[in-house]
């Protein structure tokens, strides 16, 4: 602390990780960094919050990124890797230091001072004194036989004048140390003490110890005129056949459980908010989990296979106690004064249909919903009989449906035999309350009406006519010969769309092409050519159709190792549900597993991407914004992150085919009017860039690893889409939490003294606007974010600005002091003055701060801004 207050000790980022940028959503960035951040402020007080972003290991830079940096308060923002190409263009036209706009919504506010590091983030090449090093120690003894001031000094000179001749002030920043260095410190500090008395005693340069911010203020001090950068650093590639585009895809189930452990960690949040803080039980341990979680080696999918059992498991503990405190408090929301605390389960193991409170067929489920809007989705649950009846709180009976377990599901597990569909969209009492829950009952059917419908089975053979399941909008016709997905239809605007989904798998390169001996790995993603191969000779899919009142499906199997399920329900728009794997690997080949998609839109090569789950990324192919592409791979060059969505746009007929994904995968449009998603990797070579250890996930069989995921497909117009995206996206990231109580009790007892429902708000949010946190912080003190998920370029109503006030907001509590912060949650934001720095021409957006003040603390939000603020706030009873 005295260091750190003496200016001796700086602290940069200061993030409870240094987080990757291409596979992490947005809340888990924010939480990471505000957890860390928070920390640094607790121990060593105000005076050591960081100025200066450091993202010196991350291999691709995000946009988002870069905004979220700017709204915490860093005045600068310095990283080591970018594409080969871009860092020669910059050296040689002296722009490795750049004002980087992140936010085209945001303009001016997100503007970041950012920096490429000369030497990477090592040593000066000569100067490295740890152990393991061959460099020479600085021998100042002329007696000695190896006295090497002079040469030292020579040398030290000439790199400082080389790295200086590409950067445009007086300034620059010399780094010191590498992975696992300062073994020896003592060592270093003696060689650099040395070092730095000796230039400048020879004083052609001045060198010093300094810190990142020392730096940045003698740069601004400068007064100069910097290039605007207002795309992204994606993808990165350290060389022509090198494109580190894989490791958007690798450990496909971890990148999903960590999308779904974020999910639980905002509802425990929430929760535990709204309960004041619960004795003995937290979301500390969760948040900690999954802040490593979001490290650039972890959810990145790039650390050895046992580090990555370690992540999952960590976040498995932080689950196990959240689903406790979860638990607790919907017990209290439930029980009525007097009656006895429910025992309430939570099922993990849902994607697979494992869920031992619902396979006795009688029990209760409370559906906690952390959206803060209603809305209705479907609810599944695993049974074993087919003669069920479902009531929602009100004792009335809500439509369900029972469907038989697919075969790919029943290989995995044999627990149950059926999945009960549960699902009324038509009903606003049986939607989702915002922040709050609806309670339902499955009770043994007695004959009542409106118990659950059966399915109709029926096995499609190859070569019968084409079939079709529809709803009242969307119409999915598919191929009688191939059993594919052939046209989609959208009643609602009369268009329709040739669409033909198929699976096939890229051959990873061995290191052994002509070109390059670079092979696919964890990281690098490189196909042994442009064309991927099928699944099975003419990507075949055996079809069972399953419909009924609740649900329609069409079940494809295209080989052991990839079956589809693809389900349509009322009033709601098409989910693909793939299982994958486990990829044979017995022919000797690496496999890279995608799921294509091929319509007749028009696209011009162009596509979109999300950045980190928030504002979309114009991609070009073969094309890059900042200098000129050498097409060396056409397909790995082309990949991109997509976190949370991905599309496609014809702009002669005005409509748009978009694809949301409930985890990152590597995805591209290779030709017009494709979209291309990565899902699954087996590769049998390292990429020798750190793991050490060929990327081929054992699974809990040993025999490889299977992952289900969720695809969500929507054509639509482009107005329409802009909801939809929005919409549906924040559906799958925040998902409702069910905990279920295996009960034979009378319904009506239940609700004499339970709560069937609740609403942690006194009505829905704007739909403009989202709770992105809401945490506890200590007694009657909470954390609160709320952010605009639409962009300045969305038409309106979308992008209009939306004022809510925070004083009548929560139901459970009252506001009674609001302090806003920034988005770190580590400082009133009235303490920070960030540096403004002169940019060439750009566009630029910006906003008057609005005050909060009392009563009714009124909060206007702008597009996709995001406001921090610590409430006081007062419980109600």
């Amino acid at each position: 602390k005295t260091l750190v207050n003496n200016k001796q000790l700086e602290f940069v980022n200061a993030g409870w990780c240094m987080n990757d940028e291409a596979s992490t959503d947005y809340n888990s960035i924010i939480d990471q960094m505000s957890l860390g951040l928070r920390f640094v402020n607790d121990t060593f007080g105000p005076q050591a919050r960081p100025r200066v972003a450091w993202h010196i290991d991350p291999f691709g830079h995000s946009a988002e990124q870069a905004a979220i940096f700017a709204k915490m308060g860093f005045d600068g923002f310095f990283f080591a890797r970018l594409d080969y190409d871009d860092w020669n263009k910059r050296l040689k036209e002296n722009t490795a230091e750049m004002v980087w706009r992140g936010s085209p919504s945001l303009g001016a506010e997100s503007d970041l001072f950012t920096g490429v590091l000369y030497y990477f983030y090592g040593y000066p090449p000569g100067f490295c004194y740890d152990v393991g090093c061959d460099d020479p120690p600085i021998q100042d003894d002329p007696d000695l036989f190896d006295y090497n001031v002079p040469d030292r000094v020579n040398a030290f000179v000439a790199a400082a004048m080389d790295q200086a001749q590409h950067y445009t002030t007086k300034n620059i920043m010399m780094t010191f140390g590498m992975d696992f260095n300062y073994q020896n410190a003592h060592e270093n500090f003696k060689n650099i003490d040395k070092l730095i008395k000796y230039v400048n005693k020879d004083g052609r340069v001045h060198a010093f110890y300094s810190t990142p911010s020392r730096y940045i203020d003698a740069v601004h001090a400068a007064n100069k005129t910097w290039t605007l950068k207002s795309d992204d650093f994606f993808p990165y590639a350290d060389g022509p056949y090198h494109y580190w585009t894989g490791y958007f895809t690798s450990r496909p189930a971890l990148k999903g459980y960590t999308r779904v452990c974020n999910n639980i960690l905002q509802a425990c949040k929430q929760l535990e908010a709204i309960s004041n803080g619960y004795p003995n039980v937290s979301s500390i341990s969760l948040q900690m989990s999954m802040g490593i979680d979001q490290h650039h080696d972890a959810v990145s999918g790039t650390s050895k296979q046992h580090v990555a059992y370690d992540y999952a498991k960590r976040l498995h503990i932080g689950q196990v106690e959240c689903e406790e405190l979860m638990g607790y408090v919907l017990s209290d929301l439930a029980a009525k004064d007097g009656s006895p605390p429910l025992d309430l389960q939570f099922c993990e193991y849902l994607n697979i249909s494992v869920c031992p409170a619902s396979q006795n067929d009688s029990f209760n489920i409370i559906a906690y919903s952390p959206y803060c809007q209603l809305y209705s989705r479907d609810m599944a649950f695993p049974v074993n009989s087919t003669s069920l009846v479902v009531y929602n709180g009100n004792g009335d009976i809500v439509p369900s449906q029972v469907v038989p377990i697919d075969n790919s599901t029943s290989q995995v597990v044999t627990d149950a035999l059926y999945l009960l569909h549960i699902y009324n969209p038509k009903s606003a009492a049986d939607a989702m309350q915002p922040l709050g829950f609806q309670t339902y009952f499955v009770r043994p059917s007695n004959g009542e009406a409106g118990s659950s419908s059966p399915s109709k089975i029926y096995v499609h053979k190859n070569g019968d006519p084409d079939f079709s399941i529809s709803n009242e909008v969307f119409t999915l016709t598919f191929d009688g010969v191939t059993g594919r997905l052939k046209s989609i239809a959208n009643q609602r605007i009369g268009y329709e769309a040739s669409v033909d989904q198929q699976f096939m798998w890229w051959n990873a390169s061995d290191g052994n092409n002509v070109n390059d001996s670079q092979a696919s790995g964890a990281y690098i993603f490189r196909p042994n050519g442009t064309a991927p191969f099928p699944i099975n000779p003419g990507n075949i899919a055996q079809v069972t159709v399953v419909s009924g009142d609740v649900v329609q499906e069409v079940r494809q199997v295209f080989s052991p190792w990839v079956t589809q399920t693809i389900r349509l329900f009322s009033y709601n728009v098409p989910v693909f549900e793939y299982t994958i794997g486990p990829i044979p690997k017995g022919d000797g080949l690496g496999k890279e597993v995608i799921s294509r998609f091929s319509t007749n839109l028009t696209t011009g090569g162009v596509w979109y991407t999300d950045a980190n789950g928030r504002e979309m990324q114009k991609r070009v192919r073969n094309y890059r914004p900042t200098w000129t592409l050498n097409v060396t791979e056409p397909v790995a060059g082309n990949y991109y992150p997509v976190n949370s969505r991905i599309y496609i746009q014809d702009v002669t007929t005005q409509n748009q085919f978009t694809v949301i994904t409930d985890r990152t995968h590597g995805g591209s449009s290779l030709n017009d009017g494709q979209v291309e998603l990565m899902v699954h990797r087996c590769l049998l070579y390292d990429d020798a860039r750190g793991v050490g250890e060929p990327l081929c996930e054992p699974g809990d069989t040993g025999k490889g690893l299977v992952v289900r995921g969720t695809h969500v497909v929507i054509l639509d117009d482009l107005m329409s889409s802009i909801n939809y995206r929005s919409l549906v996206s924040r559906a799958l990231t925040l998902g409702p939490m069910f905990a279920l109580q295996p009960s034979t009790g009378d319904i009506s007892d239940y609700i004499t003294y339970y709560n069937t429902n609740y609403t942690g708000l006194t009505t829905q949010l704007p739909f403009q606007l989202n709770i992105a946190t809401l945490q506890f912080l200590s007694s009657n003190t909470l954390l609160l974010r709320l952010e605009h998920v639409y962009q300045i370029d969305d038409p309106a109503p979308f992008n209009n600005p939306v004022t809510v006030t925070l004083d009548n907001m929560f139901t459970g509590f009252s506001v009674v002091s609001v302090t806003e912060l920034v988005l770190g949650a580590n400082e009133n934001i009235d303490n920070v003055q960030r540096l403004q720095w002169n940019v060439e021409e750009g566009s630029k957006v910006s906003y008057k701060k609005q005050n909060v003040f009392g009563p009714s603390f009124a909060v206007t939000l702008n597009p996709i801004e995001i406001r921090t603020f610590e409430l006081e706030v007062k419980m109600k009873q």
